[in-house]
């Protein structure tokens, strides 16, 4: 298991003559955890790529890297899993101003769950910005209360718990979609991300096209000031940790991370009234809702009108420079994420993400060749 609330940084390299190593503990990949102190310790690839930012593809692209570097010898691919926000911010930068992640190394690609606003794109510079998709993700609501192996929530259920509206099981707005569970009369502890998010981003702008009094009130946002009383924590990995040992707690994350946790994930109400599970045809039925694809790849789905949609999805972007100077490094990257559009989109599915559909393959693909 991660701590709850440090980055995780993934190593994978491939050199001739050394053996191939996968490294997804903070323990042995950053120097001085204990004092505060996040140096990477170095990769003695002859070429090495880094970038950071959401958690919420972390899993897949841990394992993309690990596939990927069977193809690769000589050249080291790391992720940094900081979430959306730094993401950006170190995307910008080029490198983590704080100098915590990589011992402020430059970076050569972000990641983000919230597409970069035209804000951010204006900061990047002369050297342009391109945002490709990867995956679709979806985000579910796991909890812990021991004996209730199903649960089914209303939309009016959802805002009540989220807003601090509902503040135990027993809430008639709970039951009423529940009758044959005896809930525990003990107190709802939504647990939440503290850190600047892309999957809190899908999961405020769900709310904020659901229940109208979202919008004109805690609103939409990688970070929010949640209502209520919550349990903040980092990462998504954080918040599957977290509603994994508090009784009554229930948390939002990516799919892959309660999976992995064995943790119950509750069925939704979507748009149309019906009830859906997070299951791989009701994401696919959500993603395949969404309007025509823009220039600019920038498509969200905040509510899928679709009767089959699971109602909380969203796509996952990398953040690319459209200019590399180091032209071997902008080959291998680019190599790196056409392999990822194609054969890694079978693997994205084989771990619950969902997988990009085929035009949005076509759109990302010359995007990413027509990178300088």
């Amino acid at each position: 298991m991660y701590p709850l609330d440090q980055p995780r940084v993934l190593v994978m390299q491939s050199l001739r003559g050394f053996s191939r190593t996968l490294v997804v503990s903070a323990a042995v990949l950053l120097v001085a955890c204990s004092s505060g102190d996040d140096t990477v310790v170095e990769n003695t690839a002859e070429l090495v790529i880094r970038g950071a930012g959401a958690t919420f593809p972390e899993p897949l692209y841990q394992k993309w890297i690990d596939s990927y570097d069977e193809q690769t010898p000589n050249v080291a691919f790391e992720y940094a899993g900081v979430g959306s926000g730094k993401g950006i911010a170190m995307f910008l930068a080029g490198k983590d101003p704080a100098g915590e992640v990589y011992g402020g190394a430059e970076i050569d690609y972000g990641a983000s769950d919230a597409a970069m606003s035209d804000a951010d794109l204006e900061q990047v510079g002369e050297r342009g910005a391109v945002m490709v998709p990867t995956t679709g993700g979806m985000v579910v609501l796991a909890y812990n209360l021991p004996g209730v192996d199903t649960l089914t929530l209303s939309r009016e259920a959802i805002e009540g718990i989220f807003s601090g509206e509902i503040k135990h099981w027993q809430d008639e707005r709970i039951t009423a979609t529940n009758p044959d569970i005896d809930f525990p009369r003990r107190a709802v502890t939504p647990v939440v991300r503290r850190d600047s998010s892309g999957t809190t981003y899908i999961i405020t702008s769900h709310f904020a096209e659901a229940f109208p009094a979202w919008r004109d009130g805690p609103g939409v946002g990688k970070q929010i000031d949640w209502p209520g009383s919550t349990m903040a924590v980092n990462y998504n990995e954080g918040v599957a940790q977290r509603v994994n040992i508090t009784e009554g707690g229930i948390g939002y994350m990516e799919f892959q991370f309660a999976k992995r946790l064995g943790l119950p994930m509750a069925t939704l109400q979507n748009k149309t009234g019906g009830y859906v599970a997070p299951t791989a045809a009701a994401g696919s039925a959500a993603l395949g809702s969404a309007p025509e694809v823009p220039e600019d790849l920038r498509v969200f789905v905040p509510d899928p009108p679709d009767a089959d949609a699971y109602p909380i999805v969203g796509y996952t972007w990398l953040l690319l420079y459209q200019q590399y100077p180091h032209a071997e490094k902008r080959d291998a990257l680019k190599d790196a994420v056409l392999w990822s559009l194609t054969q890694g989109q079978p693997i994205a599915e084989d771990m619950g993400y969902i997988p990009l559909p085929a035009d949005m393959v076509r759109l990302a693909r010359a995007k990413v060749e027509a990178i300088q």
